[in-house]
């Protein structure tokens, strides 16, 4: 995982996203799943170039199902934003480096 990334767990979720001071981009994913492996080099890269701007986070469904239930997740992968920890916006597939700043508010 990129060193800009926050590896979520059910565990350290509210800190790290709800309590956030920053804007987070949460990208929900599985090990199994392709189109998020597509994804993964995209949210990395917003990681890189947007650090201390935007916090991002990836969350492994298989591995926080409470966290996943308590956001409805029903496929990946899907990417939500959060702001002052509340849901800010969401994107479930695939998509580009401009839509997912777009979803940041950049």
């Amino acid at each position: 995982m990129a060193a800009n990334i926050v590896e979520l767990t059910d565990a350290n979720f509210d800190k790290e996203v709800l309590e956030s001071q920053t804007p987070v981009l949460v990208d929900f994913t599985a090990t199994w799943c392709g189109p998020c492996k597509m994804l993964a080099p995209i949210v990395e890269k917003i990681a890189d170039e947007y650090k201390g701007t935007y916090k991002v986070g990836k969350l492994d469904i298989d591995d926080a199902p409470g966290i996943t239930q308590r956001y409805g997740i029903r496929g990946v992968p899907t990417v939500m934003v959060f702001k002052g920890g509340q849901k800010a916006g969401q994107h479930v597939g695939v998509t580009n480096k401009e839509n997912l700043v777009k979803l940041l508010g950049g």
